[in-house]
């Protein structure tokens, strides 16, 4: 009898190592965009509104400008939003505006913030939307600051 040729058997399959999926590495928060250190060379007003309360050194860190909830709240001059949010005790919704190494300045009491931190701003865009929080009327708590400390933000403003 003839015998046929034994049939190779089929190679034993090899461990294949599982593909690593891709691993999302988590997004970094934006970083604020660089401003140049230049000066400010005109501060706008805020809100429409008068003052209903004068800067006081000890007592009054900034003014408070009348306004119905809803006015418009806008960049006083152009800079990067460092704050929005409500973390600060005493002045509801805030924003923060860092307009260069020297100046600041802060805009409370909000109802709405529209402007994000990070944002780059131009000098009277519209930031947030006046309102109550944080304090028993509407207005806007307005500041600026000069190397950290409170200044009169009405010596600053351009005449209106």
């Amino acid at each position: 009898a003839t015998t046929s040729p034994a049939k190779a058997a089929p190679p034993e399959p090899q461990p294949v190592a599982p593909t690593p999926k891709p691993v999302a590495s988590p997004k970094p928060k934006p970083r604020p965009a660089a401003i140049a250190n230049a000066p400010v060379d005109r501060w706008g007003w805020p809100v429409k509104g008068r003052i209903i309360r004068s800067y006081a050194e000890d007592v009054h860190k900034g003014i408070d400008l009348a306004g119905a909830r809803g006015d418009q709240v806008r960049a006083s001059a152009g800079g990067v939003v460092v704050y929005a949010g409500t973390g600060v005790t005493g002045y509801g919704a805030l924003i923060i505006i860092k307009h260069n190494d020297t100046y600041l300045s802060a805009y409370g009491h909000n109802d709405e913030l529209l402007a994000a931190e990070g944002e780059q701003v131009s000098a009277g865009k519209l930031i947030a939307r006046m309102g109550s929080s944080g304090t028993d009327s509407v207005k806007l708590h307005f500041e600026i600051r000069r190397n950290g400390r409170p200044i009169d933000p009405a010596t600053l403003l351009s005449s209106r």
